[in-house]
């Protein structure tokens, strides 16, 4: 890791993860206030390969924060919080967060867990096929491929499969997905996921038995 930004308001944590991670050769930009965080991602965080945020902060919270960062921008973001409730966890993930961490935490985990976090990102980033199983997506060129055959795919199930292709194995909620592929403004009813989960499944054929439902948590999909 080269550049990360880290949005905390406790001084001391600041100063005590840019020394850490300084020491390991990754740059640490700190911003203290959630305002200032604002305004840095209206005007772009190209450049950095990480964000850590707070949850916690002056004039605007992380939730809001990874909300407006996931409009813009892939970057990867992990939540470090004291904030350990299930109801936030899960608000952290349904936003997209990449992992969440609870205070206190040890530094050689946190610094373990962002290297794991960028070099998965990196992967996604650098490989255009996305493969799990007999499900083959290129991102390049749009195109999909299940069992060997090319299969055409609308727009909306080309963007769901591409974002459980990149969360292989992960539980995905419906809400992550409205968030992801329908965007934080739409309004409408959940189960038009359900929808669109079916005529993907169809569209796989016996591929789409890779997608799996979890009964009131959500989708994954999974090689088997």
């Amino acid at each position: 890791m080269k550049k990360i930004l880290l949005v905390e308001d406790d001084a001391e944590i600041c100063e005590i993860i840019t020394e850490y991670f300084g020491n390991k050769g990754t740059e640490v930009e700190a911003v203290r206030n959630g305002g200032e965080a604002s305004d840095m991602i209206s005007g772009g965080i190209e450049g950095y390969e990480l964000v850590l945020l707070d949850i916690m902060l002056p004039e605007a919270d992380g939730f809001t924060l990874c909300r407006q960062l996931r409009m813009k921008s892939d970057v990867p973001v992990i939540f470090i919080t004291a904030r350990g409730r299930e109801e936030d966890i899960l608000s952290g993930y349904d936003l997209g967060c990449d992992d969440y961490i609870v205070k206190p935490f040890l530094l050689s985990v946190l610094y373990s867990k962002c290297e794991a976090v960028v070099r998965r990102a990196g992967k996604i980033g650098n490989n255009t096929q996305l493969i799990c199983g007999t499900i083959c997506l290129d991102t390049r060129t749009l195109r999909c491929f299940a069992d060997g055959c090319e299969v055409e795919l609308p727009p909306k199930e080309f963007a769901i499969l591409r974002y459980l292709l990149e969360h292989e194995n992960w539980v995905i909620s419906r809400d992550t997905l409205l968030n992801r592929v329908w965007g934080y403004d739409y309004f409408g009813s959940d189960r038009v996921v359900d929808n669109h989960i079916k005529k993907l499944r169809k569209a796989l054929g016996s591929a789409g038995a890779q997608i799996k439902t979890l009964v009131g948590r959500g989708y994954k999909l999974a090689k088997e």
